[in-house]
């Protein structure tokens, strides 16, 4: 089984600034497309973003649309989610999702389409 492990999160005031890293180890993320998400308790985990196994196509969600940015390098193995302007409805539990499908911008913001999880990192943004 894949195993990849978040990074970068904490707590930020509204506004504040935060960038999530996804490392694998034991393979290579070149592979696979990424995939980035969003939980917090009581509800259903939501899509945020994915990049496709080059790097050249992303997706977002409308609600963080011109405030991520979604990245990857491929000599680091780690995929990355700058967040910037952050709001207190960003807080939740991130994870990383990885699949060998190909990037598909109707599917990648959908949980089904990803096969391995990270553990997940808690983001808390304060108003």
């Amino acid at each position: 089984q894949a195993h990849m492990v978040e990074s970068g999160g904490g707590s930020v005031q509204l506004g504040g600034s935060l960038r999530l890293s996804c490392e694998a180890s034991g393979f290579s993320l070149d592979y696979y497309t990424i995939g980035w998400f969003r939980q917090v308790p009581g509800k259903e985990r939501e899509g945020v973003s994915s990049i496709s196994k080059s790097g050249r196509s992303t997706i977002y969600a409308d609600s963080v649309k011109g405030r991520f940015t979604i990245s990857r390098d491929h000599a680091k193995n780690t995929v990355y989610l700058q967040m910037n302007s952050l709001k207190p409805e960003d807080t939740g539990t991130y994870y990383c999702a990885i699949t060998t499908r190909s990037y598909d911008p109707d599917n990648g913001l959908f949980e089904r389409w990803y096969d391995d999880w990270g553990q997940g990192i808690q983001v808390t943004v304060s108003s």
